[in-house]
């Protein structure tokens, strides 16, 4: 799957992830992708604001030791 451009606005994005579908795609399917479309645009943006926990830090809060 291509992630859209930051810059192209939801409907646009939601056009083009629909337009990769199959033509036999369920609503679940298509539901589905675009929840994991959303979920990434929302990482990326805290990734970018910087909230963001390494994974040393993740880790120590769960006492993980390797």
């Amino acid at each position: 799957m291509r992630v859209a451009m930051p810059s192209a606005n939801a409907k646009q994005q939601a056009h083009e992830l629909i337009d990769q579908l199959p033509d036999n795609a369920t609503w679940d399917e298509i539901a589905y992708r675009m929840e994991v479309h959303a979920s990434i645009e929302r990482g990326l943006a805290d990734s970018d604001a910087g909230r963001v926990t390494s994974q040393e830090e993740v880790e120590k809060r769960f006492d993980i030791q390797r």
